[in-house]
């Protein structure tokens, strides 16, 4: 029995991304469809960067009007079908075309707009869904909406957290200006004193799925759960942890364009792309010297106080080391002078730079990702995939997918430490060394990170599980 679900998001690859939310909402949906007898589409903003690039191929569906306040806001809705999956974009010139996606002073507003004009879009598509799906605070309140104004009878809700710590906070009195709806409903909204968007989509949500197990659980402790921990609490019978996959077509070291060398789990191959990588980023051209490698966003959650701890001590070692990232002066700064000071074993590239990181993950043997919290972490699958060993700390979907070599079983895929510790960290990077040099671990280490797989097959069939228990049978 075949049934309908609506994936209301901000962003999805291949339209418009800033983060691993568009990778989820962009491959989940193919996977649910091809695999588990749904029919998937997924409803997203009309931003200038989709405009700019998929205008030609974009066909209008029709116009309705939303209110927003005492305003009448229209919404343009067009639709495109990219491999197979129907998507939807709302268009309105006033909200969203912009450059970039967030980070505006309306953003509140903006997404108000967005979650109602999705309610009122249902009453002209020729789509009705079963299950309204949104996802993050963006689509926080689409999820209530669905459930206050109830466009479609018997609709369930499902609400996924992406990252817990961003949560769309709106004044108060926005509620009066904005929400067209009675305020009795304020309370489901209202957090402390203010209007939250992430809170307004657990409250209303029939299921609320987070992109770990262990994250699920992190956020109903006050240390994890951004101030939200109660009403997670209070819910955890309707909250599960789903841990992401990755496209494995996408990240593919056998037919990735930007290898020197495609490989599937030849040693021999992963050393040539490692020369090739000293060589053109001016290293000492060595194929058997141990390459670390981070590849992040240079801010305070990947854990690189530690990382600056510890770096100098641990670059005494007969290591190489690579940084490829952007974010904040302080790490920038701390990077750039690391590697002034250290300019035959270390590499810092300070911007982004999508055929280089796939280079690293290629040539490197070793991937560190010591993050403060990791909800499920995208990084790590993908050194999976190319064979280098992560090196985590032991926090959401991180500890979910790597699991600590153990030498006396020749159980575990990578190194993980607990406690957020640089020395921690160094030791466990300095036990890494131990094992690389130890030809046996080694290879026994590889062989366990060789099979190791993370695709979407096993996340899409524990989302229709999900959505059986709202008491629809996916076959």
């Amino acid at each position: 029995m075949e049934k309908n679900v609506l994936f209301v998001a901000s962003e999805c690859s291949p339209f418009v991304k800033t983060g691993g939310l568009a990778d989820v909402v962009g491959s989940l949906p193919q996977v649910l469809q091809q695999e588990e007898n749904t029919d998937v589409r997924v409803i997203l903003p009309l931003y200038e960067e989709v405009i700019s690039k998929w205008q030609d191929k974009l066909e209008w569906v029709s116009s309705v009007y939303v209110p927003v306040g005492w305003r009448n806001q229209e919404a343009n809705i067009y639709q495109y079908t990219h491999q197979g999956i129907i998507y939807y974009f709302i268009g309105n010139d006033y909200y969203f075309s912009r450059k970039g996606v967030y980070g505006y002073y309306d953003d509140g507003e903006r997404f108000v707009f967005f979650s109602r004009a999705v309610i009122e879009s249902l009453a002209v598509l020729d789509f009705k869904p079963d299950i309204l799906h949104g996802h993050d605070w963006q689509a926080g309140l689409a999820v209530a909406f669905a459930k206050i104004l109830q466009p479609i009878e018997n609709m369930k809700t499902v609400f996924t957290i992406h990252n817990i710590k961003y949560q769309g906070i709106l004044p108060l009195d926005t509620f009066d200006e904005l929400f067209n709806i009675p305020r009795e409903h304020i309370g489901g909204m209202e957090w402390n004193g203010l209007l939250n968007c992430m809170k307004s989509g657990i409250f209303h949500a029939d299921k609320i799925t987070t992109v770990s197990p262990t994250y699920a659980d992190e956020i109903k402790t006050p240390y994890y759960g951004e101030g939200l921990y109660s009403i997670l609490t209070e819910r955890q019978d309707d909250l599960v942890g789903i841990i992401n996959g990755i496209d494995l077509d996408e990240f593919n070291p056998m037919k990735d364009p930007h290898l020197t060398s495609n490989y599937k789990y030849s040693r021999v191959k992963k050393k040539e792309n490692k020369e090739s990588l000293q060589q053109k980023l001016g290293l000492p051209v060595n194929p058997d010297i141990p390459l670390y490698v981070i590849i992040t966003r240079l801010v305070e959650q990947k854990g690189l106080h530690l990382v600056q701890t510890i770096l100098d001590e641990f670059l005494q070692e007969d290591v190489q080391f690579v940084v490829l990232g952007t974010g904040d002066y302080e790490f920038e700064n701390f990077f750039y002078h690391a590697g002034q000071r250290n300019p035959d074993k270390l590499v810092s590239y300070l911007g982004f730079d999508e055929a280089l990181a796939r280079q690293l993950y290629a040539a490197s043997d070793f991937f560190v990702m010591p993050s403060q919290f990791e909800p499920c972490g995208l990084s790590q699958l993908i050194a999976l995939q190319y064979k280098s060993v992560p090196i985590v700390r032991e926090t959401g979907g991180l500890k979910d997918t790597v699991f600590p070599y153990n030498e006396l079983t020749g159980e575990g895929n990578g190194f993980s430490f607990s406690d957020y510790n640089a020395h921690d960290l160094l030791h466990v990077l300095r036990y890494s060394l131990e094992i690389y040099h130890n030809e046996e671990h080694y290879k026994t280490l590889l062989k366990n990170v060789n099979k190791s797989n993370f695709s979407w097959n096993d996340s899409a069939k524990a989302y229709a599980e999900l959505y059986n228990t709202l008491g629809y049978v996916i076959s």
